[in-house]
């Protein structure tokens, strides 16, 4: 069995592939977004629908900087609590 760092330093472990999967709410908002997505197809023309699909690229890549931005926010604090609470005097 590998390590935790072995695991991650391979792609084994993807936090990103593990976001609000467990939520209850994520396959039903997933599944509103596809519904609603087919119904602007329907209603846009085919070059309305394509700058309509772009914007949409647009955000979700703010949204992946974003979400790598919050990882390593989170992952600097823990590991910044870790040496603290190992670095300290025992008394």
């Amino acid at each position: 069995m590998s390590s935790f760092l072995e695991s991650l330093y391979y792609g084994y472990i993807i936090p990103e592939d593990q976001m609000a999967l467990k939520d209850p709410q994520y396959r039903q908002l997933s599944r509103e977004l596809s519904e609603a997505t087919m119904v602007w197809k329907e209603k846009l023309s085919s070059e309305d629908f394509a700058e309509l699909e772009a914007l949409i690229d647009l955000q979700q890549q703010i949204q992946g900087m974003e979400m790598a931005a919050a990882f390593a926010r989170g992952f600097r604090l823990g590991a910044g609590l870790m040496i603290e609470v190992f670095s300290r005097d025992r008394a």
